[in-house]
């Protein structure tokens, strides 16, 4: 059994979703403030929070990002009436693992949840040789990732992603396949997703690298339009 948190101001939605999830055995929260969901998940864990954006209180971008640094291992599912592309990649750079847009179907937001659930259930591999690429240590065992020598903490997506990039060095990823292997193989929601989680890797990287004296080398993360990505040795 899962534990959720369900923030969502509107009645019926929050009725609903509440139902739904206790009928597929979740033990379920309801929240309807920003507010209250910030209490509330200082004061339990929860594996998975859905979070509406339209919240009364509080932006629902502020309240993702509050959670975040609340509940680091919690997965966060925005749900959001804003079409606006943007209002997207800010609440997913806001520490969103992955979003919904309203009205959504109530199958694909329980396959989403069924999705994200099954890969935080996945262990850690056994500990391995640490992969070293440049002045870049990623230990994927011990789920580290260092930059000459000063650790630099990722984001659990942003790690996944990462050692899922350089466990391939030098290899073409086609989007499907990191979005299979880091978010789910059954996965059929949006890979802007797997955008904005790259451009937050390549900042966090960027920015510990400018950190060091000389500048840390780093493989660079190459976009292959229409294709993926590939991490590239460093020479």
């Amino acid at each position: 059994m899962a534990s959720l948190l369900v923030v969502e101001d509107d009645e019926r939605i929050g009725s609903l979703l509440e139902s739904a999830l206790r009928a597929n055995g979740h033990d379920v929260t309801w929240q309807r403030t920003g507010g209250s969901a910030l209490a509330a998940a200082g004061s339990s864990t929860y594996d998975l929070i859905l979070l509406d954006l339209g919240l009364p209180d509080v932006d629902g971008v502020e309240v993702c990002r509050d959670l975040r640094a609340i509940a680091p291992a919690a997965v966060i599912v925005m749900l959001t009436a804003r079409l606006d592309e943007m209002d997207v990649v800010v609440g997913l750079e806001a520490g969103a693992d992955d979003y919904l847009t309203k009205p959504f179907g109530l199958t694909e937001l329980l396959a989403r949840i069924r999705a994200h659930l099954r890969r935080r259930s996945v262990t850690a591999p056994d500990a391995a040789d640490p992969v070293v690429a440049g002045d870049l240590v990623v230990d994927v065992g011990a789920r580290r990732c260092a930059v000459a020598g000063q650790e630099v903490m990722l984001r659990a997506k942003e790690f996944d992603l990462l050692a899922r990039l350089v466990t391939s060095l030098g290899v073409a990823l086609r989007r499907e396949t990191l979005m299979a292997d880091v978010w789910d193989e059954n996965w059929y929601g949006s890979t802007k997703t797997l955008d904005v989680h790259i451009a937050a890797l390549r900042r966090q990287l960027m920015a510990a690298a400018a950190s060091t004296d000389p500048p840390a080398r780093l493989p660079e993360i190459t976009t292959l339009r229409g294709y993926g990505y590939r991490i590239e040795p460093v020479a």
